[in-house]
């Protein structure tokens, strides 16, 4: 059988990761970072967006089990915390530093995971099933969370600090709470640099208010690196039923390889 033909707009929609991945080599050249034993590393560039789509409109769609039905891929609205968490002072003196080396040391340039809260401008797809919901990402470590709603508790034998923490889920009402714990120290929560610690506890509630639109309240409490909780919330638009997530390889741009 032969495979379908790819769809014009596919095909069109193609084009621009191509000369992303093209501009991304040419640019590599000039971002080292440098490593530990006083080498250089290759700095992969950040990546740039597509156009954001119209938000379509309509009620908010709902799964067979009566729940709001957050499923689709979407595109962040934006990707930078909307202001500084109050810090403790070491905290603050490190995030200082890194605004100071203007991002030399971004684990993301160097494709380590960005974590539970950072996130980047690529879109991302949520795929829901009555036990579990899975968020996929088309950046970054093209990578996945898993959201578990089967009951169970958090489970720090098997694994106890983790780039995204462990992460359950609960439905109060349309909205689905997320309580994440586990995390270890090392991400960024956005690209300024802003330090957590491994003592970071994030609750997310995801609400779908209509068919374009999807809103995560993010409370991100850290009682080693805060002097109080931070709030914020996120938002996102709905993708075009065209869109899906693209390959994205960052270790093969870090590598050189294409």
């Amino acid at each position: 059988m032969k495979a379908p033909r790819m769809a014009d707009d596919e095909k069109r929609s193609s084009a621009p990761r191509l000369a992303l991945c093209a501009a991304a080599g040419l640019a590599i050249a000039s971002l080292m970072v440098p490593s530990v034993s006083g080498q250089t590393k290759k700095g992969v560039p950040p990546v740039v967006a597509r156009k954001p789509p119209t938000p379509p409109s309509g009620p908010a769609p709902r799964a067979e089990d009566g729940k709001v039905d957050l499923s689709g891929v979407w595109v962040p609205d934006s990707i930078l915390l909307p202001g500084d968490p109050s810090y403790q002072p070491w905290a603050k003196k490190l995030y200082e530093e890194r605004k100071a080396n203007k991002g030399k040391d971004d684990p993301e340039r160097l494709c380590l995971p960005n974590g539970a809260v950072r996130i980047n401008p690529l879109p991302y797809k949520i795929v829901q099933g009555p036990k579990m919901v899975v968020l996929l990402w088309e950046g970054n470590t093209h990578s996945y969370r898993r959201f578990f709603l089967d009951g169970r508790a958090h489970n720090f034998d098997i694994e106890p600090e983790s780039w995204t923490g462990q992460s359950i889920g609960k439905w109060e009402g349309d909205t689905l709470v997320v309580d994440t714990l586990g995390f270890n120290d090392k991400t960024w929560l956005d690209a300024t640099g802003k330090p957590h610690s491994e003592a970071m506890h994030l609750t997310e509630r995801y609400s779908r208010p209509n068919l374009g639109r999807l809103s995560v309240e993010l409370t991100i409490e850290d009682e080693k690196a805060f002097t109080k909780p931070y709030k914020f919330t996120r938002t996102f638009t709905l993708a075009p039923p065209s869109w899906e997530l693209q390959e994205y390889v960052c270790q093969a741009i870090l590598d050189g390889v294409e």
